[in-house]
């Protein structure tokens, strides 16, 4: 197990994750960030079954950076309750593992 995480999060547009990514990357919060959309989202909301045609933004991220992007998605984000997951990342490539930690290293 790692203290890495991938951290994903859905918004209505692509401009909207776009931005999210390049906050995240810039102010290393996330060593790298993907767009993907759009995808169709099925949930229940406020007693009615809704649908919506989202984005999702998906970040590479430490345990320690955590707070930090979530709180800067949460100020973007213009959901009352917007999805912000964060996954452990429990293996991968030894090389890319290690280029996230040493991009969001404390003392870069």
């Amino acid at each position: 197990m790692t203290d890495l995480l991938v951290v994903t999060t859905t918004v209505p547009d692509e401009a909207l994750a776009d931005k999210i990514a390049a906050a995240a990357v810039q102010g290393r919060l996330a060593a790298c960030a993907q767009v993907q959309g759009p995808v169709r989202s099925t949930f229940h909301w406020q007693g009615a079954v809704e649908q919506a045609t989202e984005w999702y933004c998906h970040c590479k991220t430490t345990r320690a950076r955590y707070p930090e992007l979530e709180r800067l998605i949460r100020s973007l984000h213009p959901y009352a309750v917007p999805e912000i997951i964060a996954l452990p990342i429990l293996a991968g490539h030894a090389a890319f593992l290690d280029w996230i930690s040493d991009t969001l290293a404390a003392d870069r």
